[in-house]
Order: C-alpha cells, then sequence, then structure tokens
C-alpha cells in the first residue's frame, strides 16, 4: 500500500471519529447472525440477542456477574441514551439508567459512549463524547455520581484498581487523563500534539496506560510516575489496544491495515502483523486461552488469533457492523450496530472462546 493511500485513509478514518461520537468507524455490509448458541469451528459458540439501539461499548463486572452497555442514538442534541445493565446469562437487560439532561430546552443527555467498570468501589465509568467529559456511575443503584468535565472528544475509559485510576482517552486533543477513583479528582493529563488517542489498556502491576494513536501509528505509554510519555511502534491505523496477561506484548487493531499488531513493549517493535478483516475496529486479549478477538467491523465478524502461532484460528459471525469486543475469563461480549433486531435493536453476543 503506497504512502499516499495510507494517508487517505487514515484521513477518512479520523473524520468519521470526529463525527461518530466515541467509535471512528467504518461502514459495514455483512449480514448478522442472530438465534440460539450456535457452535462454530474449534470448539467456539456465540449467543446473539437483540438489545438495544444506538449500541457503542460493553463492559462487565466480575463482583456483580452483570455487563454494562452504553448506548446514544443520533446527533446533537441527543436525546436518547441510556446506561444498560444486562444479565450475561440471558442477554438480557435488567435495568435502563438514563444520564442526566443537560439541556431541559432540547431534552439533550449526557449521552454515554466507552465504558468500563470499577468493581473495588463498585461503580462504573463513562466517556460523555458529546460533552467532553466522563461520569461515574453507581453499580449498586445506577445512581449518577459525578460529571468530570476537559476530556475533549472522551472516547475511551479504562480502570486500574490496583492504583485507584481511571484513565480517558481524548481524541480531540490528543490528551490522556487520569482520574482518582475514590474521590473523582483529576491526577494526571499528558498531552501529545497532533496525537489522536483512541483505546486504552492498562498493566495494573506497573500503572502504565497505553493508547492507540490513530494519527501516529504508534502507542503511547504513559507512566503514573513519569512526566513524559513514551512512543512505541504500532500497525497502520491503531485503534484499539489490548494487553497480554504478562503485560509485556500489546495487541493493537489497525483499522487501516484490517489486522492486528503484535508490539514487543520491552523491545519497542512490531514482532507480527496478523490479517484479520476489513475495518478492525475492537481488540480484546484473553487471559484464560491466551487468544486474542478482533471485531472486524466492514467484515461484519469476529477473528479469533492465536498471538503465539500468530495465525487466525477462527472466524465467528456475528451480526453487522460490530463494534466493541470485551472479554472476561474465556467468554467475549461483542455489541454490534446492525439494527437486525425485531424493533431495529442492535445486538450483543456472547462467544464461549475454543481452545
Amino acid at each position: 500500500m503506497s504512502s499516499v493511500t495510507r494517508r487517505i485513509r487514515r484521513t477518512a478514518a479520523i473524520a468519521v471519529a470526529l463525527a461518530a461520537g466515541s467509535a471512528p468507524l467504518l461502514a459495514g455490509t455483512a449480514s448478522a447472525h442472530t438465534g440460539d448458541a450456535t457452535h462454530a469451528g474449534h470448539g467456539s459458540t456465540v449467543a446473539s440477542a437483540a438489545l438495544a439501539k444506538g449500541l457503542y461499548q460493553s463492559a462487565y463486572s466480575e463482583r456483580n456477574h452483570v455487563l454494562w452497555a452504553t448506548t446514544a442514538v443520533g446527533r446533537p442534541p441527543v436525546t436518547s441514551s441510556a446506561l444498560l445493565k444486562v444479565d450475561p446469562r440471558t442477554l438480557s437487560v435488567r435495568a435502563a439508567y438514563t444520564p442526566p439532561v443537560t439541556d431541559a430546552a432540547t431534552g439533550a443527555v449526557e449521552a454515554v459512549y466507552g465504558v468500563a467498570v470499577d468493581d473495588e468501589h463498585n461503580t462504573v465509568w463513562t466517556t460523555n463524547t458529546r460533552d467532553n467529559s466522563v461520569a461515574v456511575y453507581s453499580q449498586r443503584t445506577g445512581r449518577h455520581l459525578a460529571t468530570l468535565p476537559n476530556v475533549a472528544h472522551a472516547r475511551e475509559i479504562v480502570v486500574d484498581e490496583r492504583h485507584d485510576l481511571a484513565w480517558a482517552s481524548g481524541f480531540g486533543d490528543g490528551s490522556v487523563v487520569a482520574f482518582d477513583t475514590r474521590t473523582f479528582k483529576e491526577k494526571k493529563r499528558v498531552t501529545v500534539e497532533g496525537a489522536a488517542p483512541t483505546g486504552l489498556a492498562v498493566n495494573e502491576r506497573t500503572g502504565t496506560v497505553y493508547a492507540a494513536d490513530l494519527n501516529g501509528d504508534r502507542l503511547i505509554a504513559v507512566s503514573p510516575h513519569a512526566k513524559d510519555p513514551s512512543f512505541i511502534p504500532a500497525g497502520d491505523g491503531p485503534i484499539s489496544v489490548a494487553l497480554s496477561a504478562d503485560g509485556r506484548t500489546a495487541y493493537a487493531a489497525d483499522q487501516t491495515a484490517g489486522g492486528v499488531s503484535v508490539v514487543d513493549l520491552r523491545g519497542k517493535t512490531v514482532t507480527r502483523s496478523i490479517p484479520t478483516g476489513a475495518g478492525a475496529l475492537s481488540v480484546a486479549a484473553d487471559a484464560r486461552t491466551g487468544r486474542v478477538l478482533v471485531a472486524n467491523r466492514t467484515d461484519g465478524d469476529v477473528t479469533v488469533v492465536d498471538p503465539r502461532r500468530g495465525a487466525v484460528v477462527e472466524t465467528l459471525a456475528t451480526g453487522a457492523n460490530p463494534n466493541h469486543v470485551t472479554v472476561d475469563r474465556g467468554t467475549a461480549y461483542v455489541v454490534d450496530k446492525s439494527g437486525a433486531g425485531p424493533e431495529g435493536q442492535d445486538q450483543v453476543h456472547r462467544i464461549r472462546i475454543g481452545r
């Protein structure tokens, strides 16, 4: 691929990111997969259910055995948004919590997009992309606890329970911002001129957070103890990042390249580039099986990768436009933007990962 072609594709991706809330995405055309659990190759199973319109991301709470999902519908003023409490066994909604109203005249709400759980403090953190802020909710009651401003085009959020920090990516101004999960006060802010930080992953042993820089084909590494960030090469158009169980390897979903890059964090080199599918958008690593899952937005499927072999071992059908994947102990949850439900709902898919 020529440098001109790469530049054109990256420019298009960034333009979509600025216009599409918390999810910079490419259009997809794949058909939806619905219904009860079905067997796929190599032992994985997929169960799917219509959930709600406007799904964006999800996060699993081990403490409460709950899948939290965000929804937001339409462009500003966004009047329809909810934080959903989903039963991971039945894939049904237990409760829906509406964000606070920000404009009484229009009915606009503080729409939620990115999401992460803090099981230590029993809270849920969201990014409120349209309002350039993040918010905190109670997992027990769903009550809105706080809104924390000044995160420009806040896209994703990740929680480091060991160090009591929540990190958010500010796509709008190249910032990575940390908040104290006990006091909700801002603790650290690093801004990289010209960067476009999107996905985040944190190593709770070291406290270092890694941000995928969509604009720079790199990872931005921010330590809570260092003044300045460091930079690590990634693939073409990195938009999401996950870490291996030992924290030595990063996996970047490369949207422009349509694959996942395997990054040696100590050596600061890309050791493998594995094609997964067009519009690779979200990546998650499973500590139990060692597998890496990539949601391919344009191809409308999820790829299961064995990073040791550097090979794709499964391609699983999901709904069209898979938007986000999260993993917990051998089980992955994928939300899509297929609109394939009977009333136009998007879907959630539960994947029991084969070995």
